[in-house]
Parts: C-alpha cells; sequence; structure tokens
C-alpha cells in the first residue's frame, strides 16, 4: 500500500468520525468538516474515506439499497442495526478468527480473507417507541423532503445526513 501524505481535509474527516459512535455517511460527515472548511465538496469527503479505508485506519460498513456508513474503528467486530432507526451501534464481543479459518477449511477453491456479520432488531429506544405508539407514522426530512415511516421518529436522514431533521 502506497503511503500517502495525510492533508487538512483528510485529517478534519477523520476527528470528525472519532468524534462520533454513530457510525455515520459521507453526508453527514460532509456537513460537519463544511462548517469548519466552507470551501471542501462532498467529493472530497468521498476520496478521503477511500483512501482512509485503504490505509486501514477506518472500516466501511455498506448496506444493500442503502448509503454506506463509517466505523473510525479499524479493527473487525461486529455491528447492531436497528432495523426502525437505522441506528448501528458496535458490539462488544469478541471477533470469531477461527471462523475464517473454519470456512476456509470447507470452501477449498475459495481465499478466506475474514467475514462480516451483523445483527438487527429493534434498538432501546425504538423497543420503548414500539410499546408507546400504536401504530405506524410518517415523518418528513426538513431539508431534503426524504419520507419515512416507523413507530419512532428517526435521529438522521438516511438520505441527506441531516440530524433532527424530521418532524411529522
Amino acid at each position: 500500500m502506497a503511503k500517502t501524505r495525510n492533508t487538512k481535509q483528510r485529517q478534519l474527516i477523520l476527528d470528525e468520525l472519532r468524534s462520533t459512535k454513530s457510525h455515520p455517511c459521507a453526508e453527514w460527515l460532509y456537513q460537519r468538516v463544511k462548517a469548519k472548511l466552507p470551501n471542501i465538496s462532498l467529493g472530497t469527503v468521498y476520496r478521503n474515506l477511500a483512501v482512509l479505508k485503504e490505509q486501514e485506519i477506518i472500516q466501511e460498513l455498506p448496506r444493500a439499497g442503502s448509503q454506506s456508513r463509517y466505523d473510525s474503528n479499524p479493527n473487525p467486530h461486529y455491528h447492531f442495526f436497528c432495523l426502525e432507526c437505522g441506528r448501528i451501534d458496535d458490539i462488544e464481543e469478541p471477533y470469531l478468527e477461527k471462523l475464517n479459518s473454519e470456512v476456509a477449511g470447507k470452501l477449498k477453491e475459495y481465499v478466506v480473507l475474514g467475514h462480516f456479520a451483523e445483527f438487527y432488531g429493534l434498538c432501546p429506544q425504538c423497543q420503548k417507541m414500539s410499546k408507546e405508539l400504536p401504530g405506524m407514522a410518517e415523518f418528513i426530512c426538513q431539508e431534503c423532503g426524504e419520507q419515512k415511516e416507523g413507530r419512532c421518529k428517526p435521529r438522521k436522514c438516511p438520505k441527506c445526513g441531516a440530524a433532527n431533521s424530521f418532524d411529522k
């Protein structure tokens, strides 16, 4: 892996990512960094996230049909994804390294480099809300107009990344 110089933009993106445990998307990071560096572009954020991932300083959490989210912890670990609000939390359980060699032993024609496991369900807030609210509600992002149906108000918009922007 080629050594690349650390730029002011890259360091600020990394600092913002390390300042949160919410596993944000690139757009959320862009909004935070843009407040400090007004001339930065979304493309610059994406390019720097790719470099940080390539250098194994961060990891990308891809989700089918959704924006990738980013984690400042590059070490292999597991995540919990809330199906209701989209929250992603780290799971403090040991990474099962032996699973890689067990699967590799069964798939002789494959090269196993690692594994990714995500647990899903409802976070504590959404569990509480589902007991309090009898049905689903529709929420609309005041920033981009994105609509989301659910039992609880989303913490941030999955489309534009704006925090606390949803209203009924």
